[in-house]
């Protein structure tokens, strides 16, 4: 009976470490995707001004939206109300490695 017991939480601890580098792997596609799409005129980490100074970093606008608030509209087109920026549509599959690197600058929250 120990044994199975062992078993079952060896296999659990297992099952975690997957999920936890499946996390991290999914955050890392989804700040990949920003840096590519984004960088250019916003900053998308945690720290330092956006290369154009009237776009926001993304922490900034995640402490104003929240990155679950913005799957819908990356789904949609994600457009802004000036012509610089270009329309932006992603896969269901890139929306949630965006979303789920875009929480990561909550920070606490």
């Amino acid at each position: 009976m120990r044994a199975i017991a062992l078993t079952v939480l060896f296999i659990a601890a297992a099952d975690a470490a997957v999920a936890q580098q499946d996390a991290a792997e999914l955050r890392e596609r989804g700040k990949a995707l920003l840096a590519e799409k984004c960088s250019r005129c916003h900053q998308i980490g945690t720290t330092g001004a956006s290369p154009l100074a009237q776009a926001p970093p993304f922490r900034t606008i995640m402490q104003r939206y929240g990155p679950q608030s913005l799957e819908e509209a990356l789904a949609e087109g994600l457009s802004s109300g000036h012509e610089a920026m270009p329309e932006f549509v992603f896969e269901p599959h890139d929306i949630a490695a965006i979303v789920s690197y875009l929480a990561t600058l909550r920070g606490g929250r």
